[in-house]
């Protein structure tokens, strides 16, 4: 029997970010009401399993958390500090650029050259005299000097293998498959980042973040329960002393998160889940911890759920902020 391969894809993604009553505006032409483009790739393929492609795409490296798809999340949200480069050399996770992607056997690999983000976060940013680096080196370097970054994944499927038809990496199964991967993967971008000696002359610093992580999701006996497991090693370095806020920073974290699905012939199922993080900050010489606990109630599995999710969140000397959200997700 012949099967055909669709040898050209192109997809584009547009959406709306963070409309709510602080961000709208009369008109609707404040920045918080305008449409934009998240994803806009062409792709060609290279036989029935590895394609090469362009344009504004997602497919990251570092970690599966960095490749998250955000309508399948098991937690309330990805983890912040695993969307490593977002607003730093990229838009909203995504880059422009060049990629190939693909597997061999139970094998998959992504890997991307990509233009960094001149109007970054630090836009305005300058490096002080002896001080910290800015994440600046496109801006105050040029495109020679620190234009390009460079990015990959690598994934091995013990159990089942997943689709990479598209980039974005599934949250929770919730049972519907047997998957247990361990992948690895980086982000290189040389002089991302800049310093100042006393003088006040400047110098580009590598930029570089490095992954290690396993995903297992499994069901469990024959009344609908299911297993969910995460866990990241991540590397950091955003060159000296790097820190942006309670987000960005040169150092290293460990990120764990499991839930479980719990057994039940109703169709609505209910999934508590923990998280915790442990992150080391170089510029502070000390660690930041992060402890959430939450609960999922699926009504049409992740096409419609409620999200319930304690959240605490100490920030080296800095007094722990508590939180509870509460958050509906529907899409069709």
């Amino acid at each position: 029997m012949h099967k055909s391969i669709k040898i050209f894809l192109i997809l584009t993604h547009i959406g709306l970010n963070s409309l709510n009553s602080n961000t709208m505006s009369p008109t609707g032409t404040g920045e918080g009401s305008q449409v934009f483009l998240h994803d806009a790739w062409a792709q060609y393929s290279l036989g029935k399993n590895n394609a090469v492609g362009g344009g504004l795409h997602y497919w990251n490296g570092i970690s599966r958390l960095n490749n998250q798809s955000t309508l399948n999340l098991m937690t309330l949200d990805n983890q912040r500090q695993a969307w490593a480069t977002l607003g730093l050399s990229d838009q909203f996770a995504r880059h422009i650029g060049v990629y190939a992607k693909g597997s061999v056997g139970k094998f998959q690999y992504r890997v991307s050259v990509n233009n960094a983000l001149v109007n970054n976060l630090q836009a305005a940013a300058v490096p002080t005299n002896g001080g910290a680096a800015t994440y600046t080196g496109q801006r105050l370097l040029g495109s020679k000097e620190a234009g390009r970054t460079y990015a990959g994944y690598f994934e091995y499927a013990i159990l089942e293998s997943e689709s990479n038809f598209l980039p974005y990496k599934v949250g929770s199964y919730l049972g519907s498959k047997k998957v247990f991967n361990v992948g690895a993967g980086f982000f290189s971008h040389p002089n991302g980042a800049v310093i100042a000696d006393a003088a006040g002359n400047l110098s580009g610093e590598n930029v570089s973040v490095f992954g290690l992580d396993a995903f297992y999701d499994v069901p469990i006996g024959s009344q609908g329960a299911a297993f969910t497991a995460y866990a990241l090693y991540q590397n950091t370095d955003y060159g000296k002393d790097y820190r942006l806020g309670t987000t960005y920073e040169t150092g290293s974290m460990v990120h764990l998160h499991a839930g479980y699905v719990l057994p039940g012939k109703s169709k609505t199922r209910f999934q508590p889940y923990v998280s915790f993080d442990e992150r080391q900050i170089d510029a502070l010489n000390d660690n930041a911890s992060q402890l959430g606990l939450g609960v999922n109630a699926f009504f049409s599995g992740h096409n419609s759920k409620l999200t319930l999710e304690y959240q605490t969140l100490k920030y080296a000397t800095n007094k722990s902020v508590n939180t509870v959200t509460l958050q509906a997700m529907i899409y069709l």
